[in-house]
């Protein structure tokens, strides 16, 4: 069995045997937590202590960018917990540097097939989902959604926030809605309210996904909503408890931190989750002393495992998904895949970021951040080589450059 393969074992034990464990410590938690802190802490004084390499490589090999994963597109969006899709390219992006075989195509299909979903998830940001976590991981997060409305109180002044969901659900249910067509309809309803506040209070009331051709490749169309409940034809259930996703975090990102978690899922007070599922994680520490929970089965390889280079998008979630980016950003570089609003996409050397690249209509130019070997600039140019004939199906000539980078 390859590395990949025991990657999505893994995944799908932890949503059996580790969720039916989580569930039973729930009914004892709070005696559990007075009675076991002092030993918890002990605990995780004397742990193992991962340095940034280890922790870097550990993260890599889950997230499918040691090597290339025999994966289909639809399972590796479910074991990734949903990739960043901010803007419509990255998704595809992301899987063509992490899968083997992998065609936009894969993704476009799932998507026009409504397998998978553009919705407003993690950290209020879209992502691609499955259809199940959309039903899921959304409730989830509907708390946080809940508190983002409260930026949005004066414009929604004398709005009766229940009777706002039903009305934006009839009418993104009796057809999809542009923001603009829904603010203008729900200011009818509202019309001495801020236009734009009853837009956003509908996006985080409801489940609303972009419907397509939006999202799909080669294809344009206008962002238009309507609920994921009408969209995939079944509803969504109750708010879960976060465990199982606990696990399946740890999964595709760990070892981690109770912060690096609630920094991906843009929630708090995870804490006690991670304390009734402590009996069955295994802890580490990073150098500076925070407590790292992992699956027990987990992969962790040697830090000095080789880590070819990858081209990956903006907004990927290997950036973003913990409190302490070093792991894979190293802290001389922090700040340098942004400039302005602009996000540019970003190069891993050796598994870290090491520079930022652009593709224009004829050429992949590559800006590094300091300065590449031969070797591992030869690297650099196979594997721009490659995502080019994979992205672009051999339609086009590509001129491969280093330079660089401007907004693009």
């Amino acid at each position: 069995m390859t590395k990949s393969t025991s990657q999505k074992a893994t995944a799908s034990q932890v949503t059996a045997s580790h969720v039916t464990a989580a569930t039973a410590f729930q009914a004892n938690a709070s005696k559990a937590r007075a009675s076991k802190a002092p030993k918890a802490s002990r605990a995780a004084a004397a742990a193992p202590v991962l340095t940034p390499r280890a922790l870097n490589r550990a993260t890599l090999d889950r997230q499918l960018l040691l090597r290339r994963a025999p994966l289909s597109a639809k399972d590796a969006v479910e074991h990734l917990l949903g990739l960043q899709a901010q803007n419509v390219k990255p998704p595809y992006y992301a899987l063509a540097a992490r899968l083997d075989g992998f065609t936009p195509e894969a993704l476009s299909r799932l998507m026009s097939d409504r397998e998978v979903v553009r919705i407003v998830t993690m950290r209020s940001t879209i992502h691609t989902h499955t259809a199940d976590d959309c039903l899921t991981l959304r409730p989830l997060v509907q708390a946080a959604r809940d508190r983002e409305l409260n930026y949005f109180r004066k414009g929604l002044a004398g709005v009766d926030l229940d009777r706002l969901t039903a009305v934006s659900r009839e009418l993104v249910e009796t057809e999809p809605r542009t923001m603009k067509q829904l603010r203008e309809a729900l200011l009818v309803e509202w019309p001495d309210a801020d236009p734009q506040s009853l837009a956003v209070a509908a996006r985080c009331r409801l489940p609303l996904v972009q419907v397509t051709p939006r999202g799909l490749w080669g294809r344009s169309g206008q962002v238009a909503l309507t609920t994921a409940e009408h969209w995939l034809g079944r509803p969504a259930g109750p708010a879960p408890a976060p465990d199982p996703t606990v696990l399946r975090y740890l999964a595709a990102f760990g070892p981690a931190s109770v912060k690096d978690m609630q920094t991906w899922a843009g929630l708090t007070r995870l804490r006690d989750a991670f304390e009734r599922l402590r009996p069955q994680l295994v802890t580490f520490r990073d150098e500076n002393g925070v407590e790292l929970f992992d699956l027990p089965d987990a992969p962790r390889p040697a830090a000095d495992t080789p880590a070819p280079p990858r081209f990956l998008p903006e907004f990927d979630n290997l950036l973003l998904s913990h409190a302490d980016r070093t792991r894979v950003v190293p802290a001389g570089l922090k700040g340098r895949t942004w400039a302005g609003n602009q996000a540019y996409r970003t190069l891993l050397v050796d598994g870290f970021l090491a520079g930022v690249w652009r593709l224009d209509e004829d050429a992949l130019t590559i800006e590094p951040f300091g300065t590449l070997t031969r070797a591992q600039r030869q690297e650099v140019v196979q594997e721009g080589e490659r995502m080019l004939a994979v992205m672009a199906g051999g339609t086009n000539s590509y001129d491969i450059r280093f330079g660089t980078v401007g907004r693009a």
